[in-house]
């Protein structure tokens, strides 16, 4: 059965006992569909029974006056009835409701009715699956309804309009065929007298709940609350109002089986609340629902009349063609399959926004990084090996060992083309040339070339991109370097990878281990892309000062080439060559306008400047440059030359001399080598000795290995006390003071050993140090020199404070080989294995 439409034809009439009333009135045009069950459609509420009960007020014999509905006579109901079963329904008393009667067994038990005083037992499935119910699968406790109007449709159905009279429970079942006939008992109302405080207290919030539900849902609620403010009887208010609740099956009939009206109407009122939480709940979606949807239609409304504006003034493209550009963009953008796949989808996604929404604007932007990277696109390399090491010694003076190994890779690339790009990593002090020398592999490669700074670089988004999720995402910035370079092999250098950091955000470095290791980049994912992208043809340069500040792992994915710092022949060579010729031509002069012979250039790279690199010498050129600059603004005429007189008057006085150097040093003073970022230093070490119970004084800002290194060396001046003629027992009579100068300056490493103990035994022998030695080393309890770093950093020191003669580690000769011959010439260096060495060379001038 399936309930009425609210507009169906069917109209009650004042029921007249008379088989001859039976309607045979033509059926409807239009069939109706097949309901799923015997029950009516959901959404048959209050109004409907008040339009029933309205339509029926003529019927004196069933509700009286109206005011107040009297049911029928205990002994007018038959004893025994037929059964109507009725799916996903519990019929109330006084309801008046269409059913469709399709099954064989209810039309039958219609029929029966019809013949008979229209009087059936209608009984609500307990599964409304179940096509044919046996007694077990029917509720005991149905409803006494009348049959008051019949119509029969083309397809066989019935369709009747009934009310429920009375309660009633069956006793037992007569027979089941060729339809259910059960003995019955009819359940009547019993009296509730005057009603307590509480009771009307019950009836009032019935009521009101009632009215709340019509109010939510748009239904004038006036003529229908005077219909239920007449009902005064609780029993029949609960009925009325439960006959249009939407309920499930098993609450109803658990409302239809309560005899006692108080507690059947409370059980009503609490459904009442639910269903005003439910329907509060619901109006405020739809009133949302409807808020937006009413924005929509007016941003749709004024975008239309927009685009209509532009179309009469010829500033609108069509949107087809745009999508039209963004998918031919994709297949001829040469993305892999997979790659394109993901291009594609989101392009629909696309397709199906409005063209003005904010998710679309991201999903544009998206499509565009996609088609604009260079998924197949390269540049050629440049595989003449001679031609490449002509534009490579253009470019830099000396450096062979990074010349000898770019040309490697070109050769290597030349025999075979697949092979994965070189991560090389050049470590050296500033103004050696590093960034410059990536310029000129990318030149000398032919290939583009992009230099990106990871100085201070704290978030990890900077090197995979932030998710699209995020407002203002963008791909990472090795993606980046990418597309503005459009090829998918550039040189990109990354600058100052020591000096990166991490935080919070992420470590930088670590994402840079999959970006740098050849077995994983060719499948690098942004995290804006989403995408695999290929990095296996990139070749990346890193740069750094120092390698311990660089983790272990990321280390190990490059190779390491020194570029130490550079002679004063070189810097006079490379001054003479490059830097000169640069600065006239960015100070306005010309070529001819001034000269300065190459005598001049090493005193200035002598008396001005003391670094491993060349800035400064940079810095001193282009002060020369400017001041000639400024004689030819004034109207003088060239050419300009730099003398020997007037270098002072245009650099002002030297800020470095020969003569800083001591003559001679007082006991307990030693001259150490230090390596630092910026090439090698001159350490002096000064210990001194004083009345005392054997306390080891160390200042001077020393790091946790250079006072380990103390403590080491005053152990071996214990145990070599009788060969110095040190008095054995010092460590319990005398105080011992260690200090490096400049106390400012943080110090530590694992290379002042030699010259603490050569300072320590100086002090005790009250000997002086040969004041033209310098010295570095490592030691150990067993008097051995270990080997140091910055070898050739730390000789360049040496030679540019006048030193004549330097210690250094036996373990030390090897690079000596990166030693220039020039440099060699100018001091004496003496390789030591044990420290018993050291002391004789020191005191020997």
């Amino acid at each position: 059965m399936s309930k009425k439409n609210k507009k169906s034809p069917i109209q009650p009439t004042r029921i007249k006992r008379k088989k001859s009333d039976v309607i045979k009135d033509k059926a409807p045009t239009r069939k109706p569909a097949t309901p799923k069950s015997e029950a009516p459609k959901p959404g048959e509420e209050l109004p409907d029974i008040i339009e029933a009960l309205t339509n029926q007020g003529g019927n004196a014999g069933l509700f009286g006056d109206g005011t107040g509905m009297t049911g029928p006579n205990p002994s007018d109901i038959p004893q025994t009835l037929p059964v109507l079963a009725v799916r996903d329904i519990v019929v109330f008393n006084y309801m008046i409701l269409p059913l469709f009667v399709g099954r064989e067994k209810s039309v039958q038990a219609v029929d029966a009715a019809l013949s008979g005083d229209r009087y059936i037992l209608i009984l609500t499935q307990k599964d409304e699956a179940v096509e044919d119910p046996t007694e077990d699968e029917l509720y005991m406790t149905g409803t006494v309804g009348m049959i008051m109007r019949m119509l029969k449709m083309p397809d066989g159905r019935l369709k009747v309009l009934v009310q429920g009279l009375a309660r009633a429970k069956v006793q037992r079942f007569t027979t089941n065929e060729p339809y259910h006939i059960a003995e019955l008992e009819p359940l009547m109302e019993p009296e509730t007298g005057t009603l307590t405080a509480e009771q009307e207290a019950l009836v009032r919030s019935s009521r009101e709940q009632s009215e709340k539900i019509l109010t939510l849902r748009g239904i004038s609620a006036q003529d229908i609350m005077s219909v239920l403010n007449n009902v005064s009887e609780p029993g029949r208010l609960a009925d009325l109002i439960a006959s249009n609740l939407r309920m499930k099956v098993d609450a109803a009939q658990k409302i239809l089986e309560c005899h006692d009206p108080m507690e059947r109407l409370e059980l009503v009122n609490k459904q009442l609340l639910k269903e005003v939480e439910v329907a509060s709940m619901q109006n405020k979606i739809q009133t949302m629902a409807k808020e937006g949807m009413d924005k929509a239609q007016r941003d749709f409304y004024l975008r239309e009349q927009l685009k209509a504006i532009k179309r009469e003034l010829g500033d609108e493209g069509d949107e087809s063609e745009e999508m039209d550009g963004l998918r031919k963009s994709i297949g001829a953008s040469g993305m892999p399959k997979d790659v394109m796949k993901e291009a594609f989808k989101q392009l629909r996604r696309l397709e199906a926004m409005h063209a003005e929404s904010s998710e679309a604007t991201v999903i544009r932007t998206y499509l565009d990084w996609m088609t604009e990277l260079p998924w197949k696109k390269t540049s050629r390399d440049r595989l003449d090996i001679k031609k490449a090491e002509t534009i490579l010694n253009d470019d830099h003076y000396d450096l062979e060992k990074v010349k000898e190994r770019i040309l490697e890779y070109l050769s290597v690339r030349k025999l075979n083309p697949k092979m994965k790009g070189p991560i090389l990593c050049f470590v050296g002090p500033p103004g050696v040339g590093k960034t410059s020398l990536g310029r000129s592999i990318a030149r000398s490669l032919g290939r583009k070339f992009h230099r990106m700074s990871l100085g201070g670089m704290r978030d990890e988004a900077e090197i995979r991109g932030h998710r699209r999720t995020y407002i203002g995402a963008m791909p990472g910035r090795i993606i980046q370097a990418i597309k503005q370079c459009g090829t998918r092999n550039p040189v990109i250098m990354l600058d100052e990878i020591d000096k990166l950091g991490s935080d919070f955000r992420g470590d930088p470095s670590s994402a840079l281990l999959e970006v740098l290791d050849p077995e994983q980049n060719f499948t690098f994912t942004d995290h804006y892309l989403n995408v695999a992208f290929d990095l296996s043809k990139v070749m990346f340069i890193c740069t750094a000062n120092m390698l311990d500040s660089i983790p272990g792992p990321l280390l190990d994915r490059m190779e390491v080439i020194r570029i130490p710092g550079y002679t004063e022949q070189e810097k006079t060579v490379i001054t003479r060559r490059y830097i000169l010729p640069r600065q006239i031509g960015e100070n306005g002069l010309k070529e001819k306008e001034l000269t300065i012979s190459d005598k001049l250039i090493s005193k200035v790279v002598r008396e001005y400047t003391r670094e491993a690199g060349l800035r400064n010498v940079e810095r001193e050129i282009g002060t020369l440059c400017r001041k000639m600059a400024r004689k030819k603004a004034e109207g003088e005429k060239g050419p300009f030359k730099v003398t020997a007189k007037n270098l002072y008057t245009l650099l002002g006085p030297p800020r470095f001399l020969d003569d800083e150097k001591e003559t001679t040093l007082p006991p307990g003073v030693a001259v150490g080598l230090a390596w630092t970022p910026y090439g090698g230093e001159i350490l002096h070490i000064e210990v001194t000795t004083m009345p005392g119970k054997g306390k080891l004084t160390l200042t001077g800002k020393l790091g946790d290995v250079m006072k380990e290194s103390a403590q080491a060396a005053l152990s071996i001046a214990r145990t070599m006390a009788d060969t110095y003629g040190i008095d054995p027992g010092f460590s319990d009579k005398l105080d011992i003071h260690v200090h490096v100068p400049a106390g400012a300056t943080p110090k530590d490493g694992p290379s002042a050993g030699v010259t603490l103990v050569t300072a320590l035994i100086s002090a005790l022998t009250n000997t002086p140090v040969c004041p033209d030695l310098a010295m570095t080393g490592e030691i150990s309890l067993r008097g051995r020199v270990l080997p140091v770093g910055g070898v050739k950093e730390k000789i360049l020191a040496a030679v540019s404070r006048g030193m004549t003669k330097v210690l250094i580690p036996a373990q030390n000769k090897k690079d000596l080989s990166e030693i220039p011959d020039e440099l060699r010439k100018r001091i004496k260096i003496v390789p030591i294995e044990k420290v018993d060495q050291v002391w004789p060379q020191a005191k020997k001038c």
